[in-house]
């Protein structure tokens, strides 16, 4: 009996830069998988700008394999810059050439928040 994927309408998409070092994008596939256990009505997926895979086209495709319509990309950085500005969405302009039925919009990245700042004082003991 051939089994089928579950359908998402709609997908969360956390981008990071990548690394040629596998524990280090293990860290992004472990916040998708407890996003997911969080929030099982979405599709979540994890993507590197560059260096390791799944890339953003591969995460493009596998939420159109899905049934995914609307893609929400978190840029997983702590910052704006060029790859949040500039790299991020020409990655996806792109991967959307091959998916024109998917929609996208990209948020912030992580920025200055109070969460954020709960965390470093858990972890410096402060």
């Amino acid at each position: 009996m051939m089994r089928t994927k579950k359908t998402f309408e709609k997908a969360l998409l956390l981008v990071d830069h990548g690394s040629r070092l596998e524990e280090a994008n293990r860290v992004l596939d472990e916040m998708a998988a407890r996003l997911q256990s969080e929030l099982p009505g979405l599709y979540v997926q994890a993507a590197h700008m560059e260096r390791a895979e799944p890339s953003v086209e591969q995460a493009f495709a596998r939420c159109a394999e899905r049934g995914v319509e609307e893609i929400v990309v978190f840029p997983y950085f702590l910052g704006p810059g060029k790859h949040c500005n500039e790299d991020i969405p020409e990655l996806c302009r792109a991967a959307c050439e091959h998916h024109p039925n998917l929609s996208y919009r990209i948020t912030e990245p992580l920025g200055v928040h109070e969460k954020i700042i709960e965390v470093i004082r858990e972890r410096t003991g402060l």
